[in-house]
């Protein structure tokens, strides 16, 4: 049976859900090195902060992935891309679970796993929505987005069940065992490219439509990475997504479990709160893609950051348990809120020529951003004994984001070029 052919199914639907087993994998593997800290400490004996460079190493090749891997896209399509990166990752994954020296880590971890997780991310996600959606691009970010969430949730937990019962080599191998045989099979199975390989148009599209088969006014507006960065909405798009990383994997992400010990609240119970952040998640980000894809791209993202930013403000006054967890569950309806509009915005201005290359770098300034704000939280933690001036800078960059957004052009209106640099 050909898969391409699905009575009353759109087969762009299809490719959002091969896109999002993918993703899922990749994201949970990339959630569950926590679990791997202790275990790598009592086996080699190395010390937090080494372990701790690991990760940092693996965020910053994460973030320089993300251009590379949109390039990639936009030449070759998803499908070879996202089959390429799996089969690096479960490579990467495998070869972890087999060192045995702190070199061995960085390089098979810290840069390996990395860069491969860099595939099933936003760029292809951008990609995806792009060419296989006319309309509904939101919510197909957002439901496409929301593997992220249901990957930690199922292999987190899964990681530390193998590696209490069979070791965390066994552990770590069975997560690279189940990258190469169950989500690299169904990438290669049912992502297509475009439309055109099944021989339909993209969903929304109309055949009577002048340009329909193109993806109608956004291919007409196509627009490569080098005319992008001369334009002002790439550059508030970027600045919006810096303050996106800065206050969510920078500034929360990293502080907020000490920073709520610290005023009062018990371990578990912050602990929970982070645990609660991350299960509405997915509601956020579902939510976030109707509202654009129903009310437009700009206003809902500039309510995102502003809400983000009232919620930091209710971080500085927490001393319970009780009002962590209402921040936790404001917070995190609009921790991956940002991305449907963010990636919708960014098909709707630029087209969908060189959407997956001109995201990766819009990504990139996100991360950053998170990088940044984990730095900050700490060197402002040691200067002063309290985080409250990093929260406090989280949320005024917050509010700045809700500006910049709503001063991009309008959907739609030609974009309006940077003045050339004399």
């Amino acid at each position: 049976m050909s898969v391409q052919r699905l009575r009353g199914v759109h087969y762009g639907w299809v490719v959002v859900a091969a896109t999002f087993v993918a993703v899922a994998a990749a994201a949970g593997i990339r959630g569950s090195f926590g679990v791997y800290v202790k275990p790598l400490e009592d086996a080699f004996g190395w010390d937090r902060a080494i372990i701790s460079g690991v990760a940092a190493l693996s965020l910053l090749c994460y973030g320089v992935a993300q251009p590379i891997i949109g390039r990639l896209i936009d030449r070759h399509g998803p499908r070879a891309v996202l089959a390429s990166s799996l089969l690096a990752l479960g490579i990467g994954v495998l070869a972890t679970a087999s060192i045995q020296q702190l070199w061995q880590l960085y390089l098979a971890y810290g840069i390996l796993v990395s860069l491969a997780a860099g595939g099933p991310s936003m760029a292809t996600i951008s990609a995806v929505a792009a060419r296989w959606f006319e309309t509904r691009r939101g919510l197909v970010v957002g439901l496409t987005i929301s593997g992220v969430s249901a990957g930690q949730l199922v292999l987190i937990p899964l990681a530390m069940w193998l590696t209490l019962n069979f070791g965390w080599r066994a552990g770590y191998a069975a997560l690279g065992a189940i990258v190469c045989l169950v989500a690299l099979p169904v990438v290669w199975l049912f992502v297509r490219n475009d439309p055109a390989s099944t021989g339909s148009l993209p969903f929304g599209a109309r055949a009577d439509k002048p340009g329909a088969a193109a993806s109608g006014v956004a291919a007409a507006r196509a627009v490569g990475v080098l005319g992008a960065v001369r334009t002002l909405p790439f550059w508030l798009l970027t600045g919006s997504y810096f303050v996106c990383g800065y206050s969510t994997s920078g500034l929360v992400d990293t502080h907020v479990v000490a920073y709520a010990i610290e005023h009062g609240v018990p371990n578990m119970a912050a602990a929970s709160a982070l645990g609660l952040m991350g299960a509405v998640n997915t509601l956020g980000a579902i939510a976030a893609g109707y509202v654009a894809d129903r009310y437009g791209r700009r206003k809902p993202l500039a309510i995102t950051y502003f809400v983000r930013g009232l919620a930091l403000l209710w971080l500085l006054t927490v001393n319970d348990a009780a009002a962590l967890h209402v921040f936790a569950v404001i917070f995190g309806l609009t921790y991956i809120a940002t991305v449907p509009p963010t990636t919708a915005l960014t098909a709707d201005i630029f087209g969908r020529k060189a959407v997956a290359s001109i995201f990766g770098w819009i990504f990139l300034g996100h991360q950053i951003g998170a990088a940044t704000g984990s730095l900050v939280g700490g060197v402002v933690y040691e200067a002063t004994g309290s985080y409250a001036p990093a929260f406090l800078s989280g949320a005024i960059l917050c509010f700045a984001a809700s500006a910049m957004v709503l001063a991009i052009r309008a959907a739609g209106r030609p974009a309006v070029a940077l003045p050339a640099a004399t």
